[in-house]
Parts: structure tokens; C-alpha cells; sequence
């Protein structure tokens, strides 16, 4: 605002509240024009409830005096705009409105075993696209087939001399990850079924800097579900192992320090730096790896490409059990927030620079100081620099994309539009150091430029072709009933067999009652959640690949998927027009009886017109 603008807008307003500006109405103003004369400092403040955001309280506190909005952190009882919970979408009850920093169901999605089983049925559909993921079993439901697949690719390849790495569904922080070389020596640590695992083959071959080991922590947005909005952030951190990296063997298995590059475990070796320099220490930011790589004639920009498509391809996989839990806790026509979520990607790059995906943190750290030992078991916080450079960055660009007053007071910028669809180079984009759109439109406009950077849908044709999974959640979605149920039951499940068409004389409805029996029994007894009887997601997809494959064959299994997807969709909307035609002929019958009233009954037919016969 310049120099003595708030003055003479203050001066306005107590003459029009004074009756002076009445003789003339065209002096008199509106609270629209109030506002836009005033600008920012008539702008509400967004506020958002702290109350529950825990460990991220600091960095928060930061964001929210920056971005001058009004922070309640010991709750409010009117409701907020933006509610900022610690760990999942359940940490406060009874939110009606606002915004939400939690999916409901991401906790669960994002565990180990969650996440394996997503990426394996994505891998199923299309095992090119989806090999950044290690092969993955599930312990011990899958202990002797684990064992019985490695040992006959080893029969077929004696040179084959692999490496797996065994981590617990519910650890974090690299607690009770354990390397090992022989599929037997799989630790039976009390009763196995109350400790489920994941057991993947161990990449041996890392990118090393410094001859160290080392993953990238990058920032992903989850702006929403429906459309699917998916940001990067265009910085991260790069977190080091602490002793020289060696090929596994039998004596280096145990040295944590040298194969897991988890923070938490590394901290407390003694060879840890402390380093408030982005290039240097046990803790650098992503962009110091990338200049690095850079003097070393690497792609970079391929690099990003396929970080990009690997953050893409892992979203696309969680999505459909997503929506079902989404429904279940917000069911549509219901008042409830809207959600957001910052995922931590963990990625560890290859010797020869692939991205392969680690893990997806629903809660990812966002301390920004460090601990400092400064005696046995005594332990004080320091400010980390690397931390807070990265970190408040990402919370205060995500509060600002979500922010809820900016569609309000940018109408006036309607004509500038946040999703470019000029055609520019994927990599361009994120190395750019022109002010992105949405800095030109924000309110705050002294802030820097938004660290995000779209993804999806900006490159939506390039990966739409994988969301099968997707059209068959809204296939199971549409069939549930019950709002709020996340199981399908029988009766529901043969509604969609014969709404759909895919019973006949070799597949008749007992056969469909026995396929589901077999497969709901099977998932339920693997399952993690035993509250609800039913089919979930899981189950009827598996239940929906077996009906793909008997219909359609002599074809790839993603093209059969996809016919039978094509085949429901479209007896469904046929379906759905003759509800609708129905509903017409109806409501033209009530009509007509209406006009009995008025009309002679001689002019009046008794049969119905010949469009609804």
C-alpha cells in the first residue's frame, strides 16, 4: 500500500459512517471496494488451530507469523480454518469445516506392509513402470515363499549372491531394521504373527558421496484426492550414513552406521557432523547433492524426471484405498473439512543414478533443531539452520496453497492461472528462478516464491493410462451402500455382478457367492483390521482381476483390466439412464394425472406414450 493510503482510507470510512458521503452515493462505499482499497490490512487473518501439531509447534509458529495469520494453540471452540494435527486426520474430533493437514487413512497406507501391498498390486498391472520398488514379501504370511523363491532363483543362478533387508511393519526411526544374506536366518523374535515385517532385496549398489551412503527426505503435497493435486517441493535434505560404505557381507551386516541412513540412528555415532553448511556435514539439503552430481557430468534434470514420475506412480497406487477411507470418515452430502497432507518421500539413488523408493513417511519429521549429547543420557536441543531452511519453507508454501482466503480476494487476478499449460520442459520448471504465478496473486506478496512446483495434474496424460485401480475403487465405492461402511458384503457384491452383466451359464451366481467367500475369507485373515466383516478394496480387486482374466484373454493383464473397467462403466451408465428415463416417465405420469382434472376424459389415452413403452 503506499504512503498514506490506510490514512485516507480511514478517513473515508468515518465520513460514509458520519452520513457525509449521503448527498452523493457515488463517494459512498461498498465493503467490497473497502476492501479492495484497503487490501491487505483489511484482509481476515486465516486461523488455524496448533493445539495438536506437536513436534512441527516451532516450525509452525514461524510460517504462521510470516504469513501474519492468527494461531490458536491451545484450540479455539469457534471453528478454524486450518487445523494442524501431528499425526493423523483422528487427533481432534468433530471437525465440521475448515481444512485438515491429514488424510484420513494415510497412517495406514503408508506402513510398511500397506505400502508394499499397493505398489505389488500396481506391479501386477504394470511391472515396468512400477520397478522402482524393490520386491517385497510380506512376514510371516509369505515366510516360506519368500524363502522358496530365493532359493530357486539361486538354483537357476548360482551367481546370484543377494542381500535382504527386513524391516517391522509399525518401527520408525530405523528401529529393529536387520540385514541379512540367508532367507532362514529370518529372527523369530517372540510370537512373528503380533510382529509382522516386510523383507526386501537390499540395494547394494548405492550412489556414495564422500564414500558414504546417503537417501534424500523430499517434500510431497497432497493437495487433494478429487481431482488428485500432487506438489513437490523443490528442496529437500540428504541424510548420510556416518562409516564408509562396503558391498554386504557376512561381517559388515550388523554396522548400521555404514548400510541405514536413518537420522535417528546415525545421530548417536560418534563420526556425526553438525553442520549448519548446506554442502557439508551428516545432513546437507538435496540442491548441494544435485550441484555436486552436476560437476560430475551427471543429468540432472533426468534426475528430477524420474523423481517426478516415481512421486507420480507411488500417489497413483494410494489413492484408490484412500478415497474408500476418505468416504468412510467424510461421507459426501455430509458437512466435514477437506483435507491436505505433506508426505516424506525416502529415495535412495543407484550407482547408476535410478531413483529407487524407500519408504513414504505420513509424518515426517519437521524439528528444526537437532539433538546434541552432551554428556551420557544427557541430550540438548541446538538449532539446525539445514533444518529450518528446508522445512519452514515447505509448511509456510503448503499453508499458502491451501490458504482459504485466496481464491476470495484474487478474483481480480482471474485472468492469471495457476496451472500453466504451456508446454515446458518438466526439469525447466523446477530449476526456474522466476517468481512462480502464485506469488504474483498472493495477498503476502513480500514473501519468496513458492518452493512447490505442480505435478499433477500438470502431467496428467503422461500417467492417467495407470489409474485402473482408481475406476475400480469407484466401481467398489458406488456399491458399498452403506455410507460410511468400508467392506463390501454379499449381498452388495452381487448387486455389482448383475448390474454389471458378468454373470452366465459358466460363471453363474453360486460361483460368484464361492469367489467371494474364498477371497474375503483369505485378505480378512491377513487383514489388519478385523472390526468390519466384508470385502475390502483389496479383495475385490483381486476378485475384479480373476472376472478380467476369464472374460478377456490372449491379452496383456493391465488391457484385460482395463476392457472389464470399460465393460462395467459402461452397463452402469446404461443402467443409470434407464433409472433416469424412469424417473421421467414418471414424474410426466403424475403430470398427466394432474390434467386429468381439467380435461375431459374422452381426450385423455390410457395407454402410455410410445417413448416410454
Amino acid at each position: 500500500m503506499e504512503p498514506g493510503a490506510e490514512v485516507r482510507v480511514l478517513a473515508k470510512r468515518q465520513a460514509v459512517s458520519r452520513g457525509h458521503n449521503r448527498s452523493n452515493p457515488r463517494k459512498a462505499m461498498s465493503a467490497k471496494e473497502k476492501r479492495e482499497e484497503g487490501g491487505r490490512s483489511f484482509r481476515r487473518p486465516v486461523t488455524v488451530d496448533s493445539s495438536k501439531a506437536k513436534t512441527s509447534m516451532e516450525a509452525l509458529k514461524i510460517c504462521i507469523k510470516m504469513l501474519k495469520w492468527k494461531e490458536f494453540p491451545l484450540g479455539r471452540r469457534l471453528p478454524c480454518d486450518i487445523y494442524w494435527h501431528a499425526v493423523s486426520f483422528h487427533d481432534s474430533e468433530h471437525i465440521f469445516s475448515g481444512q485438515v493437514n491429514k488424510f484420513p487413512g494415510m497412517t495406514d497406507m503408508v506402513r510398511k506392509i500397506t505400502l508394499s501391498r499397493a505398489m505389488r498390486a500396481m506391479q501386477e498391472l504394470f511391472p515396468e513402470e512400477y520397478n522402482f520398488y524393490p520386491r517385497s514379501w510380506i512376514l510371516p504370511d509369505e515366510t516360506q515363499f519368500f524363502i522358496s523363491q530365493v532359493n530357486k532363483v539361486k538354483g537357476i543362478d548360482s551367481s546370484w549372491k543377494p542381500t535382504f533387508i527386513v524391516k517391522p511393519d509399525g518401527g520408525c526411526q530405523g528401529d529393529g531394521i536387520y540385514l541379512i544374506k540367508n532367507p532362514g536366518s529370518i529372527r523369530v523374535m517372540g510370537s512373528t504373527q503380533n510382529k509382522p515385517s516386510v523383507v526386501q532385496e537390499y540395494i547394494s549398489k548405492p550412489l556414495l558421496i564422500d564414500k558414504l551412503k546417503f537417501d534424500i527426505r523430499l517434500y510431497v503435497i497432497l493437495k487433494s484426492l478429487e481431482p488428485l493435486e500432487i506438489y513437490i517441493a523443490k528442496e529437500g535434505l540428504s541424510r548420510f550414513c556416518t562409516e564408509p560404505y562396503e558391498e554386504p557381507t557376512q561381517k559388515n551386516l550388523h554396522h548400521v552406521f555404514m548400510h541405514l541412513t536413518n537420522y535417528s540412528l546415525n545421530i548417536h555415532s560418534g563420526n556425526f557432523v553438525h553442520s549448519d553448511n548446506a554442502n557439508t556435514g551428516s545432513k546437507r539439503t538435496f540442491s548441494s547433492i544435485l550441484h555436486r552430481l552436476s560437476s560430475r557430468g551427471m543429468d540432472i534434470k533426468k534426475l528430477w524426471s524420474d523423481i517426478i514420475s516415481l512421486v507420480i506412480k507411488t500417489v497413483i497406487a494410494l489413492t484408490p484405498d484412500l478415497k474408500v477411507y476418505y468416504q468412510a470418515d467424510i461421507p459426501p452430502g455430509k458437512p466435514g473439512p477437506t483435507c491436505f497432507q505433506i508426505l516424506g518421500f525416502d529415495i535412495l539413488l543407484t550407482k547408476n543414478l535410478k531413483p529407487m523408493l524407500l519408504e513414504v513417511n505420513g509424518n515426517p519429521s519437521m524439528k528444526i533443531e537437532h539433538e546434541q549429547e552432551l554428556a551420557p543420557g544427557v541430550v540438548e536441543y541446538v538449532p539446525s539452520l539445514v533444518d529450518e531452511e528446508v522445512k519452514v519453507a515447505v509448511i509456510r508454501d503448503t499453508l499458502r496453497l491451501v490458504d482459504p482466503m485466496k481464491k476470495k480476494y484474487s478474483r481480480k487476478h482471474s485472468n492469471v492461472s495457476e496451472n500453466s499449460t504451456e508446454k515446458k520442459d518438466v526439469d525447466d520448471d523446477l530449476f526456474s528462478t522466476k517468481p512462480e504465478k502464485d506469488a504474483v496473486i498472493n495477498p503476502e506478496s513480500s514473501l519468496p516464491s513458492l518452493c512447490l512446483k505442480q505435478v499433477f495434474p500438470k502431467y496428467a496424460k503422461q500417467f492417467n493410462y495407470l489409474r485402473l485401480k482408481d475406476r475400480i475403487a469407484s466401481l467398489f465405492i458406488r456399491f458399498l451402500g452403506i455410507k460410511g461402511t468400508m467392506k463390501l458384503g454379499p449381498t452388495s457384491f452381487r448387486t455389482f455382478i448383475r448390474n454389471c452383466k458378468l454373470s452366465n451359464n459358466s460363471f453363474s451366481m453360486a460361483s460368484v457367492d464361492i469367489l467371494y467367500i474364498d477371497i474375503t475369507r483369505r485378505w480378512n485373515s491377513i487383514g489388519l483390521d478385523h472390526r468390519e466383516p466384508g470385502m475390502c478394496l483389496q479383495a475385490f480387486t483381486e476378485a475384479f482381476i480373476f472376472l478380467a482374466q476369464r472374460r478377456f484373454k490372449s491379452i496383456p493383464l493391465h488391457e484385460q483390466v482395463e476392457a472389464l473397467i470399460d465393460l462395467c462403466e459402461c452397463q452402469l451408465e446404461t443402467l443409470d439412464e434407464k433409472r433416469r428415463g424412469l424417473t421421467e416417465y414418471r414424474t410426466l405420469g403424475s403430470w398427466q394425472m394432474d390434467e386429468l382434472q381439467v380435461t375431459p376424459s374422452s381426450h385423455v389415452s390410457s395407454k402410455p406414450h410410445k417413448h416410454y413403452q
